[in-house]
């Protein structure tokens, strides 16, 4: 894993030295090299910077950016092409001569035979930086599901990109402006969906697309080569024998590495199937890592350590208290490379193992999106025919009922109404059954109201917390798709896609780990869509298909518990130790006001929050303290 840096235009307005400055402020995603390349001294041009993680071939054989000697195409790459050798068989075969065991080589090998179809040859997660002198273009490529980010921004007749927004800023070419819209979606997710980013004027390139640049710097449109799968089913064992196959062969191909690897173990159904898989392909017991608390209700260590031992892994458990927390937290807040209101448990953990002689970790992700895990898969069909039946009904009458039933439901409101369930009925309502509506409303932060009340300055424009095209996007995806596949569609574009792997990804390569996803591999998100949705998703939440994946090696009943994700304690820390810090950076008007946000709106959110207020959880005081600080941090400004 790696961070790559570049830019297309006029070589001498010092695009040479912003790449530069991108590329080391990337230090800590490849400390084990970096390199700079550039296509001439003057005139129009492209410039690539590289840092690297040594994780195949860690000779010089794998320095980057790499050139093709034939060719001259050169290429900047971060992640991993995990059937590289099944393509250098092909290329071998071919005649194409191949210098070292890297997956780097291969696929600039594979470009230079191949050109832009080569990307859709890719097994694997990647930000892929291209420069072919053949026609004098860039071009940019990033992974199906979106593991790998890639940013970019057209400035001054120039595009410049990195794996990185701290790397963008970094450049000094990029104005630290806040994006007042990306602002309101931050306040409606905790993130911001793409393709926009808080910065304005730096984009995200969207999953599964490429987009060519040509000398001028003005790119095309990202097109997509690979979109999610709508759901197509074939008979019930044909569907399952190939999920099976493609599991198997997923973690097979991700135990693949010249470098001491592991693998998180939460003691869940997620974790410990690709624990089991990964046990069944290794030739020796394969390390898996815990992370245990305090906090006995918070703890699910003692789940983790019967998986392992049953497996027979070499398990690891290291305890995080909240001193711990405490100590390391201004280190943690600053691996977010844009605000986010989780990342940092996903921080704790990577420290943990990396600290334990670790550089690659395999991960659980993507098992609830794919097989039915989260009560969105309950609860979206269910508000689906309630808000459906209601939509006749007057908005103002429906307005009141949901006042009537949130009093009911949680008694006399605090300073802030509650933001959560009830407190979301009528905004429910108000979907009049429109699935992503819903969705967006499932997964909002705050209510509507709450959300005009934070921004100083509410623009109205959004479509249910999203720009109006990528909510066109979104509805055509799941445009005549099943409930429960189009609840996992919009769980793989947003919530995973948007913030559970760019979380991942800058909170693990901030220590210099390489987290690996074998549930998201796209010939197992494909060959889940062939499976029918009663056996795919029934029981409702059990994932009761994945655990068979894995009953070969672990009793499915052991997993019969309430679901409880990785979280830290939070909500208690947040009353506790850290409680002066938030109320400190709560009652800074100033700061907030500089920003765009409402700072004594944002003061109700914390003191609601302190007091116990009903509906007000530490994610939604969570969130605006760390945008806060985020923004201060890097003096980004509204």
């Amino acid at each position: 894993m790696c961070g790559i840096a570049g830019a297309v235009g006029l070589i001498e307005s010092g695009l040479p030295d912003a790449v530069a400055r991108m590329t080391d402020a990337q230090a800590h995603r490849g400390p084990d090299q970096d390199g700079q390349w550039r296509s001439g001294e003057r005139g129009r041009g492209a410039v690539l910077g590289h840092r690297r993680l040594s994780i195949l071939d860690l000779s010089e054989a794998g320095r980057q950016p790499m050139i093709d000697p034939e060719t001259g195409v050169v290429i900047a790459y971060n992640g991993e092409a995990y059937n590289f050798g099944e393509l250098a068989a092909e290329l071998r075969a071919l005649g194409v001569e191949l210098k070292s065991t890297s997956d780097t080589e291969v696929v600039l090998k594979a470009y230079a035979r191949w050109g832009e179809k080569a990307i859709a040859r890719l097994r694997g997660m990647f930000a892929i930086a291209l420069w072919d002198p053949r026609d004098q273009t860039l071009l940019l490529a990033r992974d199906r599901l979106g593991i790998k980010p890639l940013y970019y921004a057209e400035v001054d007749g120039a595009l410049l990109f990195a794996s990185e927004i701290r790397a963008m800023l970094a450049s000094e070419k990029i104005a630290r402006r806040l994006d007042p819209s990306a602002l309101e979606r931050f306040l409606w997710h905790g993130f911001v969906p793409g393709p926009g980013t808080l910065i304005e004027g730096v984009k995200l390139l969207p999953a599964g697309t490429c987009m060519r640049i040509p000398l001028e710097g003005r790119p095309s449109r990202p097109a997509p080569y690979w979109t999610l799968p709508k759901h197509r089913p074939v008979g019930e064992d044909e569907a399952v024998a190939d999920l099976s196959e493609r599991l198997n062969e997923a973690v097979k191909l991700r135990l693949i590495a010249d470098v001491p690897l592991g693998i998180f173990l939460s003691g869940g159904v997620d974790s410990s199937a690709v624990a089991a898989l990964a046990q069944r392909a290794a030739d020796a017991p394969v390390t898996t890592f815990n992370i245990s608390f305090e906090e006995a209700r918070y703890d699910e260590s003692k789940y983790a350590r019967q998986v392992a031992e049953k497996l027979g892994t070499e398990h690891r458990e290291i305890t995080l208290t909240e001193q711990d927390f405490t100590g390391h937290l201004d280190e943690a807040l600053e691996s977010i490379d844009q605000p986010t209101f989780d990342a940092i448990n996903t921080w704790f953990v990577s420290r943990a193992v990396k600290q334990a002689g670790l550089t690659v970790a395999l991960a659980g992700t993507g098992g609830d999106e794919l097989f039915g895990g989260y009560a969105s898969f309950t609860d979206i069909p269910k508000a689906r025919r309630v808000a459906s039946a209601l939509g006749p009904v007057p908005q103002r009458a429906k307005a009141a009922l949901a006042d009537a039933v949130v009093a009911a439901k949680t008694g006399r409101a605090s300073e802030v109404s509650p933001q959560t369930r009830w407190g979301k009925l009528a905004d429910v309502l108000g979907t009049r059954g429109d699935r992503l509506a819903l969705y967006q409303t499932s997964y909002a932060l705050f209510t509507r109201e709450m959300n005009r009340q934070l921004a100083l300055r509410p623009s109205g424009t959004l479509d249910w917390g999203l720009d109006v095209a990528r909510a066109a996007e979104l509805r055509e995806l799941i445009d005549g798709e099943p409930d429960l596949h189009a609840v996992s569609l919009l769980e793989l574009s947003s919530f995973l896609g948007e913030r559970l792997l760019r979380d991942t990804d800058a909170a693990s390569m901030d220590v210099s780990l390489e987290v690996r996803v074998p549930l998201l591999d796209h010939l197992v998100v494909e060959s889940l869509a062939r499976v029918p949705i009663a056996r795919r998703f029934e029981p409702l939440r059990r994932k009761q298909l994945l655990r068979e994946m894995m009953a070969d090696d672990l009793d499915p009943a052991m997993f019969d518990r309430p679901k409880a994700g990785f979280e830290l304690p939070l909500a208690v820390w947040c009353r506790r130790g850290l409680g002066p810090k938030l109320a400190n950076t709560f009652r800074d008007l100033v700061l907030a006001h500089r920003i765009g946000l409402n700072g004594e709106a944002v003061g109700r959110v914390w003191r609601a929050f302190d007091k116990g207020g009903a509906g007000v959880y530490w994610s939604r005081v969570w969130a605006l303290f760390v945008l806060l600080r985020w923004c201060e941090a890097h003096g980004v400004e509204a």
